[in-house]
């Protein structure tokens, strides 16, 4: 275990939070509530930024920015979802400073009062749909499809580093629509789109499903969600997707020609995912050394760590190097080591807290007898391969990293994820923590009770529901659905 680190199984919150800062993931900024996000960090998000633009690009999607000011009066429109985001929207009431002419510092002019005060965007729905207003007359103008890569601003209470913070990044995709079979159509590939990124490249497994109507997003018919399962066994939604209906459409007034010269209501879905993937990614696969980065994503998958003394450093250091030429060359990312101010074993620590998926030792000795010596960081084995091939073995060898990581986490949730017989089973599995799979009456009122006694939440109704034949967990009448429970982030 590096030093410093809280033990997993001691505290998990705060060895949530000892790795995200000793990995140089992220820190807390100044402003309480917000994060800065390291170098380190940011290399992660830059490698799932890329991997969901191939995506969206690929299904007919276009990145472009909208404001981060929003008219208070456009967040009114929609009443839905001004009551879901109310509470933690901030609001820009001044645009000037003056100097305090009773002290030293400075003070809101109170002569530069906003005529309409501004909301920083908790969302973009109602800035989107006011500037869809304008570009959309005819059938002829849909389907449009739009994403935006930006920051947003939730006056939260409780922050986490990564899972929940004042101000964070997303991308958030809003689109629109000639008919309701093309919004529901465009939803459900989006949710499946967020289901491969996060399966094929951080190497974790979700369930997709549908909201409940109190879970769903402020504003939405209809929400999809992925949930996974972190390392203390509680889920954590990862990525939603929502059919607005026409709701916005009404708001803004956005209606097309269709092609027989008739009036309608545009349809609308959006969907986003934030830099809480980076926070999945360390609970669900991290360890009491700290992360276990999956190689699709890592900033450095390879680390060449060269040990010598005065007497060997120029020998040591100059096979080293054409080692990490040769593993440049088959597109593997690598870095080399070579600090002569540090300990090997401060290094061993150093890379591991960061989470390299593979590490390579190279000694005098090692070089004498043609070998390296290779760890994985998904295991704790270590292995001897011929120096002459360990370059061109690399991509397969993180290949299996990569998949080795996702098994580990599927096993994971199916070891903690259980079919309870009844409500005091329930309970005691909603105490210790997993994933219930049960039957649910259908009834608000019920789920609301469930969380009130449990604090577990109906985390989606998952595509492949079976409710024939259930009751449900709490009140034993016939089950409408068959859903998934836990507590969660």
């Amino acid at each position: 275990m590096s030093k410093g680190v809280t033990p997993r199984s001691q505290d998990y919150a705060r060895w949530y939070t000892d790795v995200v800062q000793k990995a140089e993931l992220a820190d807390y900024g100044p402003v309480k509530g917000t994060m800065v996000i390291r170098p380190y960090g940011y290399a992660i998000w830059e490698a799932l930024q890329a991997a969901f633009n191939r995506r969206f690009k690929a299904t007919g999607h276009q990145n472009a920015y909208f404001p981060l000011l929003i008219p208070k009066s456009y967040f009114s429109r929609e009443a839905a979802h001004v009551k879901g985001f109310a509470k933690e929207v901030a609001v820009v009431t001044h645009y000037r400073l003056i100097n305090d002419p009773d002290g030293d510092g400075l003070i809101v002019d109170p002569e530069a009062r906003l005529e309409e005060e501004l909301i920083i965007r908790p969302t973009s729905e109602t800035v989107v749909w006011s500037m869809y207003k304008q570009w959309i007359n005819s059938y002829r103008d849909l389907p449009i499809k739009i994403n935006q890569w930006a920051n947003i601003v939730r006056w939260e209470m409780r922050t986490r580093l990564f899972l929940r913070t004042s101000e964070f990044l997303w991308q958030e995709g809003h689109t629109a629509h000639a008919t309701a079979a093309e919004a529901d159509e465009e939803t459900r590939q989006m949710i499946e789109v967020y289901r491969e990124v996060v399966e094929e490249e951080m190497a974790l497994p979700v369930i997709v499903g549908r909201k409940t109507d109190s879970e769903r997003f402020p504003g939405a018919v209809e929400t999809w969600s992925i949930e996974a399962m972190m390392g203390d066994r509680r889920a954590l939604q990862s990525g939603t997707s929502h059919n607005l209906g026409q709701n916005f459409a009404k708001a803004f007034d956005v209606t097309f020609r269709t092609e027989d010269n008739r009036e309608e209501l545009v349809w609308a879905p959006s969907w986003g995912v934030s830099t809480r993937l980076i926070g999945a990614m360390v609970m669900a696969h991290g360890d009491d050394k700290g992360l276990r980065l999956p190689p699709r994503l890592a900033p450095i998958q390879v680390v060449v760590v060269p040990i010598f003394k005065d007497d060997t450093r120029s020998a040591v250091l100059s096979a080293a190097g054409k080692l990490v030429t040769d593993i440049a060359h088959q597109g593997v990312r690598v870095e080399l080591d070579d600090r002569d101010n540090v300990s090997p074993g401060f290094k061993f620590n150093h890379w591991e807290m960061k989470g390299v998926p593979v590490r390579i030792e190279l000694g005098p000795k090692d070089i004498a007898e043609g070998k390296a010596v290779l760890v994985r960081r998904d295991g704790d084995g270590k292995e001897d391969r011929a120096l002459q091939g360990v370059a061109a073995g690399l991509p397969a060898l993180l290949d299996d990293i990569q998949r080795s990581l996702f098994r580990q986490a599927e096993e994971f949730r199916a070891e903690h994820t259980h079919v309870p017989e009844n409500w005091e089973a329930f309970k005691a599995l909603m105490a210790a923590g997993g994933f219930a799979r049960c039957g649910w009456d259908g009834d608000p009122q019920t789920e609301a009770a469930i969380k009130a006694d449990t604090k577990a939440t109906i985390r989606c109704i998952p595509l492949d529901e079976d409710p024939t034949g259930l009751t449900c967990i709490r009140t034993g009448k016939p089950a409408r659905h068959e859903v998934i429970f836990a507590r969660a982030y």
